[in-house]
């Protein structure tokens, strides 16, 4: 039986399953998207389907320092619409 891949969540720290995540993408242009099929290219970050761990992970600026660049207000905004859509 094949082992699912584990990824650590920016909110809460918790290792999940990669399919339980949201994928998070800053490509060569540093443009940063939300990865929906999770093979975009690019350096990915992993946050929980849940308000809570996404606050979390803006207030302690980890997206930010992972990503090393200033994330846009309007990119949290894209963030917390797909979570709430979910």
């Amino acid at each position: 039986m094949n082992k699912l891949p584990q990824r650590t969540c920016v909110g809460c720290m918790q290792k999940k399953d990669k399919k339980e995540l949201i994928r998070i993408v800053k490509n060569k242009q540093n443009e940063i998207s939300i990865d929906k099929t999770g093979k975009k290219e690019g350096r990915g970050i992993y946050i929980c389907d849940s308000e809570e761990c996404l606050e979390k992970a803006i207030k302690s600026k980890r997206i930010e320092k992972t990503f090393e660049m200033k994330i846009s207000e309007e990119i949290y905004n894209d963030l917390r619409g797909v979570i709430l859509d979910r």
